[in-house]
This record gives structure tokens, sequence and C-alpha cells, in this order.
């Protein structure tokens, strides 16, 4: 019997007992009346199947209590004499099995069996199976050869301590007439076990992974670590880089071990059996991701976790004072960074096209970051400090700009064209005097 057990056999025993505990000033009948009412209760006894108890019972756990100073440890059931010891043989033929299945490790307990019998370490009595496995057991000899790796359960002391995200494989969504599979990205604090942002996808790419991740830091905050599997999407420089400047330390698991992303391989089991099989026709992504939303908002974070006793959402704004908020300028974390030289002209080019850069910034090397959605809008960094933005090379606005030893001036007004007149053109006429004859 585990310690458990024996605690919950305790705590009954002295619910039975609660109503004569301290009272020596009971009359002989009043303490009878308490006995009879006591006894002819049907209980819910631990691990047994009566349901009443005799009054002999009654006075023996009620004299133990109080003899032993009222300590509640006292009504724990007495553990065996014989615990750690075999019933089934005798301690000599026990030790010649033990050094046996020393000797043969990898033998099946039946053959073992089979050759204690033949080298007479054993007679014909019956021994049964279950009763060799517990001997090997209580010897350490049930054990793989291999020592097991050291998994242990825990969780995080404050919200957004660590997230746990990872990529499900949904459900097939209509897509401009056709059918598509959807990929579900979602992210879970390890603390609370509050979904940060969950969203299908057409993609199981890092364009999807990233979208999904900077709607969990602009609705939840930052987290201190985020727990990722292993896969390309994964571990592009581009998601590090961005999680070093947010002070986000990325972690991968190990390869093809999903244990330590418990939490939100939970989650979807959970999705899978509670929002999914509910689905009854194929909808688009935006239907899917809106009865997504509406799930976690009205049922998985409002109903208090099995683990924590607490709803998600309520143990995740317990302590969100101690949140940090996403910064203003998030989206610009995780622009593309790219190395270029500025030529002696200050243009650079990117992606075929020319840009201007600022003047001090000739002959050096700068780091240009821009959005790949708004390749238009680049900021160019020198050590580490921004210069501003890149302007698209115009080489007409150029010509009109007066440069002395290098430096500019000022801009060079553009002549506006003499109004047109009414004499028709007659050859040579046009580039005459006008006064001319």
């Amino acid at each position: 019997m585990d310690a458990q057990k024996r605690e919950q056999i305790a705590l009954f025993r002295f619910g039975v007992i609660t109503p004569l505990v301290g009272r020596k000033g009971l009359g002989w009948g009043e303490r009878e009346k308490i006995l009879g009412q006591i006894t002819a209760t049907t209980w819910e006894i631990p691990g047994s199947g009566r349901t009443t108890v005799s009054r002999s019972t009654v006075l023996k756990w009620l004299s133990r209590y109080e003899r032993s100073g009222r300590a509640v440890e006292s009504l724990k059931p007495h553990e065996r004499g014989d615990k750690g010891k075999g019933r089934v043989l005798d301690p000599e033929s026990e030790l010649s099995l033990v050094n046996l299945r020393r000797q043969l490790p990898e033998v099946s307990v039946p053959v073992l069996l089979k050759e204690a019998r033949r080298r007479n370490i054993l007679g014909y009595e019956e021994v049964s199976i279950q009763s060799i496995y517990r001997i090997f057991k209580r010897h350490g000899l049930d054990r793989q050869s291999t020592s097991p790796e050291d998994r242990r359960r825990f969780e995080t002391e404050l919200p957004n301590d660590l997230w746990q995200s990872d990529c499900l494989h949904g459900p097939r969504v209509v897509d401009v007439g056709r059918l598509r599979k959807s990929y579900l990205f979602a992210f879970i604090d390890d603390h609370s076990r509050l979904i940060p942002h969950a969203q299908f996808y057409l993609s199981e790419n890092t364009d999807s992974f990233r979208d999904c991740l900077l709607h969990a830091l602009q609705t939840r905050g930052l987290p201190r670590k985020l727990y990722v599997d292993n896969g390309a999407v994964f571990r592009t420089h581009r998601l590090k880089y961005a999680c070093a400047r947010l002070g986000i330390s990325l972690l991968h698991s190990t390869p093809y071990t999903p244990e330590g992303r418990g939490k939100i391989e939970r989650f979807f089991k959970t999705l899978r059996t509670q929002l999914l099989p509910l689905l009854q026709e194929p909808l688009s992504l935006s239907q899917l991701n809106d009865r997504l939303r509406h799930w976690l908002d009205t049922d998985y974070h409002q109903r208090p976790h099995s683990s924590t006793g607490k709803s998600p959402l309520q143990r995740f704004l317990d302590h969100i004072a101690l949140v940090r908020p996403a910064p203003k300028d998030l989206p610009d974390y995780f622009r593309i960074p790219v190395r270029r030289k500025v030529d002696k002209d200050r243009t650079v080019s990117l992606n075929g096209r020319m840009y201007e850069a600022p003047l001090g910034l000739v002959g050096q090397s700068v780091t240009l970051l821009y959005h790949e959605r708004d390749p238009q809008r680049i900021e160019v960094f020198f050590q580490e400090h921004s210069c501003g933005f890149l302007t698209p090379l115009d080489l007409h606005v150029n010509a009109r700009i007066r440069r002395i030893s290098g430096q500019v001036t000022e801009m060079i007004p553009s002549k506006d064209p003499p109004p047109p007149t009414n004499t028709p053109y007659r050859g040579r006429s046009l580039f005459e005097r006008r006064d001319q004859k």
C-alpha cells in the first residue's frame, strides 16, 4: 500500500471518530448515542468493500488516536511485519535465484525458472511468474540494461517565463474552390496554460510561424524563453536575431524527442478531441480560424485546467503586472538584414534596384533592414546606429544639384520652358533671330 493510500485511510478514520475526540465529559448514554449514530451510518471506506464500521473498531481507532497524543499518523494502517521479504521462497533459494538472474540478465523469466529447476536451485513447488518478478524488483533487477533518461515534470513560476510552440497538421479547408491542407501554429504559456496565439495557415513555413509569433507577442507580451521544435522553420537566422534583440532566449528540443514539449502536445490533443471533431463540413481558412478563436475565448481559457486548478486566463492575469509588453515597433525586429557597401556615388543596390544612402556613408559597409512585404522602406545602420532610410535613386533630381568640392550646396531651380507661340514653323526660321528679316 502506497503512502497516499495510507493517508487517505487515516483521514477517513479521523473523520469517523471526530464526534468523540476531546469529549471526555460525555455521559455514558450520550457517548453510546454517538457510537450508535456512527455505526448506523453508511460509509465509503477506502480500499474496502464494506460500508459499515463496528463499535469495537471505532473505540480502537479512538484509543490509538488519544494514546498517540492525537497524531493522525497513528490512524494509518500498520505496515506488514514481513515487508520486503519473500513469502513464497526461503531466503537461501531466493538468493540463489537472484544470483542466477545476475548471471543471465537477458534470459526471460519463464526460461530462467526452468533453468533454476534444472540446476536444483528451485524444487517443483508452485511459484508464479508474478512472484518471481516481485523478487527481482526488490533486488533492483527489473530495470532495463540502459539507465532511463532523467525526465521530470516541471512548471515555471510566473507567466511568460517560458512559451512552448509547435505545428499541428490541421483539417482540409476550401481555398479558391479546392481543398487544401491547413497547418496550425500555436504557443502555450508554461505557467498558466494560456494560448498566447494560435492560427491555421495554408503553409508550414517560416512566414506562417513568424506571423503567428508576432500576433502572440503583441497580444500577450514578451516571454523570457521560447521552446520550439528542431525543424527548419524554427531555426532561421532571422528568428534567432529577432529573439536576441527582444531579450528572448530561443531553445530547441532534441530531435525526435517530443516529451520536452509535453504541454503544447497536450493542448493539441485537447484540440483534436474537443474542437476538430465538431467541424462537420469543410470550412474556409478564415471560418476555421474564427471557430478556433471562439473556442479558445469561450471554452478553453475559461475552464479550470486539470493541472493548475484555475482557468488559464485567470492564472495568467494573477501576475499580469510582471508581463513585459512588446515594443511598439515590434514588426521592425523581424526585418531582413543584409550587408552592403556604399559606392562612391552614394548608391546601394538591393533586389535589383538602386537607392541613395546618406552622404557620410560613402565607401562604408552598412547593414540594411527591410520588410519583405515592404521593400521600399529600407533603414540603414552603420556601427549599430541608425542613419535613416534609403531613398530611391532619381537621376533627374541629382542632375539639378550643385556641388562644390563634393559638398551639396543648393538645388538648381529648373527653368520653365518658354510659352508656346502661334507662329508656324518655317524650316530654318526656328533658329534665326526674331528681328531678322
